[in-house]
C-alpha cells in the first residue's frame, strides 16, 4: 500500500475528526475508496472507537432512486437512528463514474433531497469529514494521468495545516470585523453583506468547524447580495458539465441565470425552495497546494486565486446563536477565477487583488 494512505487516514482520524475512544463513527464507504477505508479502520480501531462502515456508492444511488416511484417516505427512521446517535461522520469519496448520476430524473433528484433533510442536518451535527481518496475516474475527470493525479491529491491533503491554519486567520480577522465584501472583475461587480456573520477558518479539522479535507479557504455566510457574477470555472453538477454561469441578483435573490453551458441546471436548483435563491457562503480559496482546476468542488474551491459562492444553505458556524440564516435543501458551489484583473475589497480596503493578498509578496495597491 501507497504510504501516503496511511498517512492520509492518519491526518482524517487525528487531525481533522479529532477522533477518541468509545466515539461512534460511521464510515462511508465509496467504491473506489477501499485501500483508504481499510487504513482509516484500523485506526479508529487502535483509538479505541466503535465503527459502522456503510457503501455509499452513486450507481447503487443511481439503481435506487430510478427504481424508486418518486414518493419518498421522510426521513426513514433506521438511517435518522444511525446519523442520530453517531459522533463521528466520515465520507470517503471516490467511485468509478462521476456521471453516474446524470440520467436521474431531475424531479427525483429534488424530491429525496427533500424527503431526506433531517437525516442531512443530523449528519452535519456530527463531527463530520468529507475527503477523497484518489481513483482513475476521478483522474480522468481532472485531465491527468493516475499516477500524477495522486500526486496532486496527497500534494493538496498532506500540507502543515496549523502552519496553513495561522495564515488563513488574519483573513478570518479580516471578516469578523467587516460589513460589506465587494467582489469586482471584468464581468463581475457583486455586493454582499456580512456584518453580524462569524468567519471560518476552515483549516481540515472540526476543531476549526472545517469538516473537508483538503480544505484551505475562509468562509462566511452573506445575505443582501446585489449585482451580477460570472463563474467561469467550468464545474460537473449533478452529473452535468457548466460553464460561464452568470447570475443576477436582486434583494438578495436570484432573479436571473444563463450560461454557456447547462443553464437547465442552475435553473432546476434555484427553483428547488426558497432558500435555493439565495447565497449561502461566501468562501475564499487560499490552499495554493492545489495547483488546478480538476472538476471536483473537493479540491476547486479551496485553491488559491479563487472565490466561491454556494446557492442555498448557510451553515450554523457563520450565524449568531438566535439566527436561522439561509434555509434550504441544497448547498451548490459555484467558483470564479480572481488570477487577474479582479479585487476582492471589505469595507472599501482591498484585501486581494489579482489573487494576491495583502499580506503576500507580489501584492499592488
Amino acid at each position: 500500500m501507497d504510504r501516503r494512505i496511511r498517512e492520509h487516514a492518519e491526518v482524517l482520524v487525528d487531525w481533522s475528526a479529532q477522533i477518541e475512544a468509545s466515539d461512534d463513527v460511521v464510515l462511508a464507504v465509496g467504491e473506489g475508496t477501499h485501500d483508504l477505508a481499510v487504513a482509516t479502520a484500523e485506526l479508529v480501531g487502535e483509538r479505541g472507537a466503535n465503527l459502522v462502515a456503510t457503501y455509499a456508492a452513486d450507481e447503487l444511488q443511481r439503481a435506487y432512486l430510478r427504481g424508486h416511484d418518486g414518493n419518498f417516505d421522510a426521513n426513514p427512521a433506521h438511517e435518522l437512528a444511525l446519523v442520530e446517535n453517531a459522533d463521528v461522520y466520515l465520507a470517503l469519496g471516490g467511485g468509478r463514474n462521476t456521471s453516474a448520476l446524470a440520467d436521474v430524473d431531475a424531479e427525483r433528484r429534488t424530491a429525496y433531497a427533500q424527503a431526506t433533510e433531517a437525516i442531512r442536518e443530523a449528519r452535519l451535527s456530527t463531527d463530520w469529514v468529507k475527503t477523497v481518496h484518489p481513483t482513475r475516474s476521478l483522474a480522468q475527470q481532472a485531465g491527468m494521468a493516475y499516477e500524477e493525479y495522486q500526486d496532486f491529491v496527497y500534494d493538496a491533503t498532506l500540507r502543515d495545516w496549523e502552519a496553513l491554519a495561522a495564515e488563513m486567520e488574519r483573513l478570518k480577522e479580516i471578516l469578523d470585523e467587516g460589513s460589506e465584501v465587494r467582489l469586482v472583475s471584468a464581468d463581475t461587480d457583486l455586493t454582499m453583506s456580512i456584518e453580524g456573520r462569524t468567519a471560518v477558518n476552515s483549516a481540515a479539522s472540526v476543531a476549526y468547524d472545517s469538516h473537508n479535507l483538503p480544505s484551505g479557504e475562509v468562509f462566511t455566510a452573506p445575505y443582501d447580495t446585489e449585482g451580477e457574477v460570472c463563474f467561469d470555472v467550468p464545474m460537473t453538477i449533478r452529473g452535468e458539465r457548466v460553464n460561464n454561469v452568470s447570475l443576477t441578483f436582486e434583494d438578495g435573490e436570484v432573479v436571473d441565470v444563463s450560461a454557456d453551458q447547462n443553464a437547465s441546471v442552475i435553473e432546476e436548483i434555484v427553483d428547488t425552495d426558497d432558500g435555493a435563491r439565495r447565497l449561502g457562503e461566501l468562501g475564499i480559496g487560499m490552499n495554493r497546494g492545489i495547483d488546478r482546476f480538476t472538476d471536483n468542488i473537493l479540491f476547486d474551491e479551496k485553491m488559491g486565486d479563487t472565490v466561491h459562492l454556494a446557492l442555498g444553505r448557510a451553515y450554523d458556524a457563520n450565524l449568531p446563536a438566535d439566527e436561522s440564516g439561509n434555509d434550504s435543501a441544497v448547498h451548490v458551489d459555484l467558483i470564479t477565477d480572481v488570477s487577474d484583473e479582479s479585487r476582492l475589497v471589505v469595507d472599501g480596503e482591498v484585501v486581494q487583488r489579482n489573487g494576491r493578498f495583502r499580506w503576500e509578496d507580489g501584492f499592488e495597491e
